[in-house]
């Protein structure tokens, strides 16, 4: 029971010698095989490799041509982006010298309207300065007109009553307060 029935009846039959085949036997399917596959050749040979081929190499040229392509317009880019730093470059320079030259005409400017201010100034001052003399001369003039008229009116008064230095002395005073507290202060 402990034999299983695959391999009892393995078991039962005897072994048969195995026969060996040899290493290399003619066979005509072989031979047509290689007949064929040499014809197929041919065809495609005729038809079909020399198109292949064809197609190939232009293939490769194109590819070529494509590398070439890429390779000019590479040096074309790299030649513009020089061109283009050198052009920004260039135009930083010429913002900063225009920078340049407005701050010097802006402080230029900025110069001469002071100067012309100062100048203007000082004529305003020296106007102011002769004005304020001929309006001091007219002053005086009109205040020696009033001492003079003052004066002789005192003096008529004095002749008037004949009086003493004492008596003279309040004439005036009172002649000063009459009419000097309108004319001294106008």
């Amino acid at each position: 029971m402990g034999i299983t029935p695959v391999l009892a009846a393995a078991a039962t039959t005897t072994t048969v010698p195995l026969e060996v085949a040899p290493l290399m036997s003619f066979n005509w399917t072989f031979v047509f095989v290689l007949v064929s596959f040499f014809v197929l050749y041919l065809i495609l040979k005729k038809f079909f490799f020399e198109k292949i081929h064809d197609f190939m190499q232009a293939r490769e040229q194109k590819v070529i041509d494509q590398f070439d392509n890429a390779e000019t317009a590479q040096r074309q880019a790299e030649a513009r982006l020089t061109e283009y730093n050198e052009k920004m470059s260039n135009a930083e320079n010429e913002r900063r010298a225009i920078l340049k030259e407005a701050k010097t005409k802006a402080d230029e400017r900025a110069q001469q309207v002071l100067k012309e201010a100062s100048e203007k100034a000082q004529e305003i001052i020296r106007v102011a300065q002769v004005e304020a003399e001929r309006e001091r001369a007219a002053a005086a003039l009109a205040m020696k007109d009033q001492i003079a008229t003052l004066a002789i009116y005192a003096a008529e008064r004095i002749l008037e009553k004949n009086l003493d230095e004492k008596e003279q002395m309040l004439v005036i005073d009172e002649l000063l307060a009459d009419n000097g507290a309108e004319t001294w202060t106008h």
